[in-house]
């Protein structure tokens, strides 16, 4: 059973085998999302960053295969296809999908949870908390803090990666909205000062003692383990 529970997003329009694949992963520890088309799945996982995605290739409104290449678009997020056309199989091997792994139709739940389990060591960081404060997947917007996954929008993600890839060096307000926004003029400084309050949030429900993101009084912010200022 993992550790953190562990976020899967299951793709699949025939309900109850859905219902069935749900139930057997979430009684083994993992939480389970389930959709049922295929129109607003690459908006969801945008949304929710889910740690793996078990996709079915023939799905009502957007099939399988443009969900896939749309997701890979935007990240490296683990995408397991479920085909019920095994004679498909080398032809949908032969796309540049970016898929991690296929199942073929009728599925078996303890298959399943076998390959979720074989994806997942694959391709989520290893992380030691004796040695590592912070450990981040860049291509995959991963953030692994004190041992446990940070969900982070995608602005909240830059940011981190900005102070922690600097340790130590301060940051003024004019200075993170050139780096990590899109349209720095149009950007206030409350929005940037949003982002720290929500992202400092998030690290403190792992470590309530402390934070590693210091506010330095009129002048900005900056990341640093071994501070022993109290963050602003």
């Amino acid at each position: 059973m993992p550790h953190n529970k562990q976020r899967i997003l299951l793709v699949e329009d025939e309900v109850e085998t859905a219902e069935i694949i749900g139930d057997y992963l979430e009684n083994t520890g993992y939480l389970v999302e389930l959709m049922h088309t295929g129109a607003g799945v690459v908006e969801r996982v945008a949304k929710t960053s889910p740690d793996l995605i078990l996709l079915d290739i023939m799905l009502p409104e957007v099939d399988g295969i443009t969900i896939c290449k749309q997701i890979r678009a935007s990240t490296d997020v683990p995408i397991v296809l479920l085909t019920a056309k095994v004679d498909e199989v080398d032809r949908l091997l032969g796309y540049d999908l970016g898929a991690d792994d296929y199942i073929c139709k009728p599925v078996n739940p303890r298959e399943i949870l076998a390959r979720v389990k074989a994806v997942l060591r694959r391709t989520t960081p290893s992380f030691d908390s004796d040695q590592e404060i912070l450990t981040l997947d860049k291509s995959r917007q991963l953030a692994v803090y004190r041992g446990q996954r940070l969900k982070l929008t995608r602005m909240e993600f830059s940011l981190l990666r900005l102070l922690f890839d600097n340790e130590g060096k301060v940051f003024n307000r004019q200075q993170i909205k050139d780096k990590i926004y899109s349209d720095p003029s149009s950007t206030s400084d409350r929005a940037v000062d949003t982002c720290i309050k929500k992202l400092r949030h998030k690290m403190n429900l792992v470590t309530p003692e402390e934070s590693p993101i210091h506010s330095i009084y009129g002048v900005g912010y900056k990341f640093e383990r071994n501070d022993s200022s109290i963050p602003g």
